[in-house]
């Protein structure tokens, strides 16, 4: 019986089925997907600086340059987020984990391809207490990578810790304070 079972099986995995034209053409992954991007080089950085770009806005990159990275703590109230724009072209509808190195943290953060209107851009968006964002609140050196985007070397700044914090402040629930309470002083009877 045994015997008979191996044999069904090696039989089973002999049988190839004939050519026919129902079968559905293959094409190369790349063609179905559309054009890929190549991978673009790290860029240089020397000289780059973090500059604010409103109340609620940094960016990262060479003065009088296009910025090559931007943190914004958009929303209102309770519903803000930090959003993080990595300005290095990407695919569209693109889904990756940006890799942040540095003071003492390793993050991963799902950053996603968004059409800004002009560009498909890298861009997420963050609960701002999340606290793999402290890997950007340290003074040293933060490593930023997103596939194909090559890796951008943050030099170490004091604004990206103080916009963060600033985002939790807004973030905050505003406390009403107690009301106070005053004893009650009896009077003469």
């Amino acid at each position: 019986m045994r015997r008979a079972a191996i044999l069904v099986l090696v039989g089973l995995a002999a049988c190839r089925p004939p050519a026919s034209d129902d079968y559905v053409e293959r094409v190369a992954l790349d063609r179905a997907r559309g054009e890929q991007r190549a991978p673009i080089g790290s860029p240089q950085v020397e000289g780059a600086i973090w500059a604010g770009g409103g109340p609620d806005r940094i960016v990262y990159g060479k003065p009088g340059q296009a910025p090559l990275l931007a943190l914004e703590c958009a929303g209102e109230g309770s519903l803000r987020r930090l959003e993080i724009t990595r300005f290095a072209a990407a695919d569209p509808r693109a889904k990756a984990l940006m890799a942040l190195v540095g003071n003492g943290h390793v993050a991963r953060l799902k950053i996603n391809a968004e059409w800004t209107g002009t560009a498909w851009l890298w861009q997420g968006g963050y609960a701002p207490d999340d606290p793999r964002l402290e890997v950007l609140t340290g003074p040293r050196e933060v490593e930023a990578t997103v596939p194909g985007a090559g890796t951008l070397k943050l030099n170490p700044s004091p604004s990206p810790a103080q916009l963060i914090e600033h985002c939790r402040r807004l973030t905050a629930p505003e406390t009403e304070p107690a009301p106070s309470v005053e004893p009650e002083i009896a009077a003469p009877a």
